[in-house]
């Protein structure tokens, strides 16, 4: 199963499914995670944040599920008290080989997994983009604001924006995040993307929306 190079990371059990090129603030209290994010900045290291599978986030060590993504500190501020606001960039998806818990936090031995490439005609990334592009229009309407985003065209870019911004369960994100290709993973995306935007038809249906207004959420 672990066929390339490994490399020792610490880890981050969270309760948040982290993509490539995801911002992620974090805010540092707890004195084993100070010391593991104080290592990090010293050593330039990043580290590796996965989905909490059973424990929580405070206290005891929680038990993470073994797939997660590489998170890159590019900003802190630091507390008079020695807690720290990061901000993090999620940048390569990792294995889990084994576990270490020699240190107040938890470590692993990781192997890199990248996805397979797209394959044309694997998936529509177009039709994933359009759906996106009404999602988010969704989002902002519910927020009253609005939105000005271009997606990108490059399909591992699209596929990792649209695993970010879905508002769906942690486990059906972490199924996004095990996805063996780019391919599958915009094939998954277009579904939920489909789910979501009926749903969000039926909630504006069920406020008495005008047909003409529905019609602006077509999944075509």
């Amino acid at each position: 199963m672990y066929n390339g190079p490994m490399e020792t990371l610490p880890l981050f059990p969270l309760n948040t499914v982290l993509f490539p090129g995801q911002l992620l603030p974090l805010h540092i209290f707890e004195p084993r995670y100070r010391q593991m994010i104080g290592e990090c900045i010293q050593h330039g290291q990043a580290f590796g944040v996965v989905l909490i599978q059973s424990g929580v986030e405070v206290g005891e060590a929680a038990a993470p599920h073994d797939v997660g993504t590489t998170a890159h500190i590019v900003q802190v501020e630091s507390e008079a008290d020695g807690r720290m606001n990061i901000l993090c960039v999620g940048k390569s998806r990792f294995r889990i080989a084994r576990l270490w818990q020699d240190k107040p936090y938890l470590s692993g031995q990781v192997e890199l997994w990248p996805w397979e490439p797209y394959q044309e005609g694997s998936a529509n990334p177009d039709r994933v983009r359009r759906r996106l592009d009404r999602y988010l229009q969704a989002l902002a309407e519910t927020a009253d604001s609005k939105l000005d985003l271009s997606l990108p065209d490059e399909p591992a870019a699209l596929a990792h924006i649209a695993a970010s911004v879905l508002q769906i369960e942690l486990d059906a994100k972490q199924r996004l995040l095990t996805t063996p290709s780019i391919g599958a993973m915009l094939t998954d995306i277009g579904d939920l993307l489909q789910r979501e935007l009926r749903a969000w038809q039926i909630v504006q249906a069920s406020r008495q929306l005008s047909p003409d207004e529905t019609s602006a959420f077509s999944l075509n």
